[in-house]
């Protein structure tokens, strides 16, 4: 898991934070956000991706599995089944 999540960390490393929020505040991307920031939102989309996964549940499931090293990632939590489907 470890492997995992340093190749996950540098691929988000290609879109730096500062740059992605930036752009964010540029297209007004908050504007609509409930709890579920932009920058949470790309990375639960990019570990859907990387994953493979099928399911909001999948998604909610892999990233409550690698939690704790969720923060290193600027995500604070692992979100709800339902968050995910409300974004």
């Amino acid at each position: 898991m470890d492997q995992v999540s340093n190749i996950f960390s540098q691929l988000l490393g290609l879109a730096p934070r500062r740059l992605f929020d930036a752009a964010v505040a540029r297209h007004d991307g908050m504007r609509l956000a409930r709890g579920f920031s932009c920058w949470d939102q790309f990375v639960a989309m990019l570990f859907c991706q990387l994953g493979q996964a099928h399911s909001l549940r999948e998604i909610r499931e892999g990233l409550q599995a690698c939690e704790g090293k969720l923060v290193h990632l600027g995500m604070a939590q692992a979100r709800s089944h339902s968050t995910l489907a409300y974004a």
